[in-house]
């Protein structure tokens, strides 16, 4: 998957201090603020045709993140109301 702009867009994440812009490409980003008062990062993804033809055939999504673990994070579809587990 590719990033991709979205209009809600706010800001853009960088690499990190010692990752070079060629290892880790800017990421435009949504910063919002949920009811509840917790704070969020939306970006968002699109697939390539080959990835659509596999996630429709029921392959699952893998999120992978540097380090030994990742912050709570959740996946979905923009414009799709998120169902409980």
């Amino acid at each position: 998957m590719r990033p991709t702009q979205h209009p809600s867009n706010n800001d853009v994440l960088r690499a990190p201090p010692g990752v070079s812009a060629e290892q880790c490409k800017p990421l435009a980003i949504t910063r919002v603020m949920f009811t509840s008062g917790m704070p969020a990062v939306w970006s968002y993804w699109e697939p390539s045709p080959e990835e659509r033809a596999a996630i429709a055939a029921g392959a699952p999504v893998r999120l992978s993140c540097w380090g030994m673990t990742h912050p709570p994070v959740s996946i979905g579809v923009d414009g799709v109301e998120e169902r409980p587990w």
